[in-house]
């Protein structure tokens, strides 16, 4: 059924004429011993001898996979063409959140990302190779995901963004598979401690990464979501925080990457001017 809805949507992105170019790629991750699918959008300016182009990943959430931003907003594709910017959605396993679980050794989607995919991604497209030319950016899980990559390797993402993130996981001791990555809360604390992205802030430079946050104002997140803000106030460092109308939902996140979009583009162009 996914593959099907993914054929449709780029049936349909050909028939009303959306210039950017949407392939399904796999790559081999020696870190977990199997092949992973990706999305790779390219905009309509692509070209090997063109200048290098600036890249946005987008991380799904729980239950999702690698078509599922092309689903939810297919106007990714228009902001590849607008923004002049490849854009990688990777297959993040149903619930890995995306760091490299300390029980499961098959599951290192931290390495994955942060490393494999980044590498085939600079070696097969003309990219730039600074932290300056990558963002990233996720829902839900990916949300969690995109801070978290971003917060741990500096020297690869240079902004990033996090659309009703679990930004905490610890108040879920029992959802999205966590204790099948983390171990039980009870019994393995310090991995819950660890792996989640509030925790991380006293971690942070003041100038790197760049991030936005937002969250709907009816989200079950929303309070983790205020939580992780009020503790980057206190360490005075610099984001962005937006709160809007909007439960947990495709319409909400649908609107959201609009913005993230955006704040990309505007980080991108500081280089540029530079």
């Amino acid at each position: 059924m996914r593959k099907l809805l993914l054929s449709l949507l780029f049936l349909c992105f050909i028939s009303i004429g959306i210039a950017a170019e949407a392939d399904t790629i796999t790559i081999w991750s020696e870190a977990m011993n199997k092949s992973i699918k990706n999305v790779v959008v390219l905009p309509d300016s692509y070209s090997e001898n063109a200048e290098t182009y600036h890249v946005v990943y987008l991380l799904h959430g729980a239950g999702g996979y690698y078509g599922s931003w092309l689903i939810i907003a297919p106007q990714i594709m228009d902001y590849a063409d607008h923004y002049q910017t490849i854009v990688v959605c990777p297959d993040g396993g149903y619930t890995s959140w995306y760091f490299d679980s300390p029980i499961d050794p098959a599951m290192k989607y931290e390495t994955y990302i942060s490393k494999e995919l980044i590498s085939y991604i600079d070696q097969n497209y003309h990219t730039g190779r600074e932290a300056a030319d990558r963002a990233i950016s996720g829902l839900s899980m990916g949300g969690h995901g995109a801070l978290y990559l971003a917060f741990r390797h500096p020297d690869v993402f240079g902004a990033a963004g996090s659309s009703s993130g679990g930004v905490d996981i610890r108040p879920f001791p029992t959802n999205w598979d966590l204790p099948k990555r983390l171990g039980k809360q009870s019994s393995h604390q310090e991995n819950w401690e660890s792996h989640t992205v509030i925790n991380m802030v006293d971690q942070l430079q003041a100038d790197q990464p760049v991030f936005i946050i937002d969250c709907g104002v009816d989200d079950f997140f929303l309070e983790v979501n205020r939580n992780l803000h009020q503790a980057l106030l206190e360490h005075k460092l610099p984001h962005d925080y937006i709160e809007r109308p909007g439960d947990h939902t495709l319409l909400y996140w649908r609107n959201s990457i609009a913005y993230h979009f955006l704040f990309f583009n505007e980080f991108f162009m500081q280089k540029i001017e530079k």
